[in-house]
């Protein structure tokens, strides 16, 4: 009986907590992948400035120009965590960290990454008037010369979101 109470105890608390500090991995390709990639980009001081620009260029259309052979980009973040209101509608604000650097954001660039992450499936959580969408582990890779083979690949992003 003694076991019998400790295992409800537990389904309950997995029923009611199902998510209280876990993550959800995600894998983001396509065209939601090169957006995302863009829009972190331009922030990151682990890029150097050639490849900020070339991912500037792709985002734009731009696939005719050089770009050393068999090189991929890879875009990463520690976390991203965007907040919005519904309340204060003008409110928006994004916290970037990076390996060796943070950065706050306010306003339309941090709505850029915050309607971006949106359209790549980031789930936004808050309540009281608040949304929050939190990523961690942001890993993108990008391969310009299979984008400017405009199949549809060369993009590909993996993630984890609050859950």
């Amino acid at each position: 009986m003694k076991h019998s109470l400790t295992r409800q105890l537990a389904v309950l608390a997995v029923v009611l907590f199902p998510a209280a500090a876990s993550a959800a991995p995600v894998t983001v390709t396509g065209n939601n992948a090169l957006a995302l990639a863009a829009v972190v980009a331009p922030y990151s001081s682990l890029l150097n400035g050639c490849d900020k620009k070339a991912i500037a260029r792709l985002f734009a259309g731009d696939t005719h120009f050089r770009f050393p052979a068999k090189k991929k980009i890879s875009v990463t973040a520690d976390t991203i965590v965007c907040r919005t209101s519904n309340v204060d509608i003008s409110a928006r604000s994004c916290n970037l960290t990076f390996k060796n650097a943070r950065l706050a954001l306010k306003g339309r660039e941090a709505n850029e990454i915050d309607a971006t992450a949106a359209a790549a499936g980031v789930a936004s959580e808050g309540a009281a008037g608040s949304n929050i969408q939190s990523i961690s582990k942001l890993n993108c890779s990008i391969d310009p010369h299979q984008i400017m083979e405009k199949a549809g690949g060369g993009a590909e992003c993996s993630l984890e979101t609050a859950q």
